[in-house]
């Protein structure tokens, strides 16, 4: 599996290594109590419909680049420190990503998850 992001109609890859959390427990756990994360990393949420849905950075140790999607569309794009960081938004897919590897995406950009 992997993340793409398609701006200007120039596929670049966001992450290649990705864990779907798709159980309740894994939800809730999320990057809790990880002391690191491998390059080309993610973890994606996905949900079958679009509401808002909270992030929250408590035990987890590493910032975060967050990425909240709704119909494939980037809505917000925000950077969480460890412990304080709290945000929250519209989607049907959240992904969390090592602090930096979303520098270049923007709100309004294409983003798929693949499945290779």
């Amino acid at each position: 599996m992997r993340v793409v992001s398609d701006p200007d109609g120039e596929a670049r890859t966001l992450a290649t290594n990705v864990d779907v959390a798709d159980s309740l427990y894994a939800q809730t756990r999320g990057l809790m109590f990880r002391r690191s994360l491998p390059d080309a990393y993610a973890l994606a949420f996905p949900f079958d419909t679009a509401k808002t849905r909270d992030i929250h950075m408590l035990f987890v140790f590493v910032p975060l680049d967050v990425i909240w999607v709704e119909d494939e569309t980037v809505r917000r794009v925000e950077r969480l420190s460890p412990w304080t960081g709290y945000a929250r938004d519209r989607a049907d897919l959240i992904l969390e990503l090592p602090a930096g590897a979303a520098t270049d995406v923007e709100p309004g950009t294409r983003l798929v998850l693949e499945d290779v």
